[in-house]
């Protein structure tokens, strides 16, 4: 029987050194089930992933922005009361979040994120307000706190620098690539660390919201409804046997509510799991996944856009990036589609939409 589940469908794009990577992680000791959500792409392990074992880790697999994912926020800002371009013109000036001063809350000057703290950090990490486009399913909607006519605010980052330090020390110390036991002196540091990190992840998501608010004067009061990781280890009892699940960029399907954001210039998807979980790991997709390498897009794109239109999207939403570069290599073209990937995820019967959000304003570094 194949340790491989390949949740997917032909009309959605899947690069075969992903599948390749995915089948060569399969054959590692411990390892018995390897599953590829419908966002899967190429990375040092391949990003859309998650990887069942049993009596090892592998530190690596999870990679090392540990904590890494999305939370939702909801703003006091309504809808019929928002002017744009006055938000737009409010953020451009600011250079780095570094610039607002975070709260005076005593634990955060012994931080191990260290000044990256509250900041939202390189690659596809961003922070968005939206505004709901369709709600599917109102009660489950109401229920989790949501409001149609007011603005969410999502972020996605992780714990920056961290991660990858507790990644770096977990290899060099104890050869984690070759796979940690859980119970040993070296396997317990590690998911110590682990866990400490997915939890100053949350707090960055947290701080980065409240500085995104406060530049922008929007009340601070924003409650998060949805917090969900999609770069971290969880466990599970098999009879009476413990499995590992490592998620490589790919959000649990076992505790309630998902975001599912595209890109920049297309909807976010708001689902809820349905019962079938095991056949995809107790995963879902975490977005819409990379479609090109980053070293190509500029080249690809630069004759399509002018340093105008390059912040605008399709929607009409607006970019905030002082990063040239950033703006080519995260252009909405660089991604797979996302309702493609939302639909493999309904071809399997693995979550029931409740609404979808569009982009208003994304801001990134």
């Amino acid at each position: 029987m194949s340790k491989i589940t390949i949740i997917s469908s032909s009309k959605n794009w899947l690069e075969e050194q992903a599948v390749a990577q995915l089948k060569q992680i399969s054959t590692l000791p411990g390892v018995i089930r390897a599953i590829g959500l419908p966002d899967l792409h190429p990375g040092k392990t391949p990003v859309g992933s998650t990887v069942i074992t049993e009596q090892l880790i592998y530190p690596h697999l999870i990679g090392n922005d540990l904590g890494c994912g999305m939370s939702y926020f909801l703003t006091d800002l309504s809808k019929a009361k928002l002017k744009l371009e006055r938000l737009v013109k409010t953020l451009e000036p600011l250079g780095s979040l570094k610039e607002i001063p975070l709260p005076e809350v005593a634990s955060f000057n012994s931080s191990p994120l260290g000044n990256s703290l509250g900041t939202i950090g390189a690659g596809n990490h961003f922070a968005e307000l939206q505004t709901v486009a369709k709600i599917f399913d109102e009660a489950t909607f109401n229920k989790l706190g949501f409001i149609k006519n007011q603005i969410m605010l999502l972020i996605h980052s992780g714990s920056r620098g961290y991660g990858e330090a507790i990644l770096d020390e977990a290899i060099k110390l104890h050869q984690a690539q070759n796979g940690l036991d859980p119970t040993s002196r070296a396997g317990q540091a590690y998911l110590a660390e682990h866990y400490a990190a997915l939890q100053w992840a949350s707090t960055n998501r947290a701080l980065i919201a409240y500085r995104i608010l406060k530049t922008l004067g929007i009340s601070l009061e924003a409650p998060r409804l949805i917090d969900c990781p999609h770069n971290y280890l969880s466990q599970k009892k098999d009879n009476d046997q413990t499995l590992y699940f490592h998620r490589k960029g790919s959000a649990p399907a076992d505790q309630g509510a998902v975001i599912i954001p595209g890109s920049r210039g297309t909807l976010t998807y708001l689902v809820m799991p349905k019962d079938n979980l095991e056949t995809s790991g107790y995963s879902l997709a975490h977005g819409a996944g990379r479609k090109w390498e980053r070293s190509m897009c500029k080249a690809r794109l630069e004759n399509r856009y002018t340093r105008e239109t390059i912040r605008l999207t399709k929607l009409q939403s607006k970019v905030v990036c002082h990063d040239s570069r950033l703006l080519f290599e995260e252009a909405p073209e660089a991604y797979k589609n996302i309702d493609t990937v939302i639909q493999s995820l309904l071809d399997f019967e693995l979550i029931e939409i409740i609404a979808t959000f569009k982009p208003i304003l994304t801001y990134k570094n």
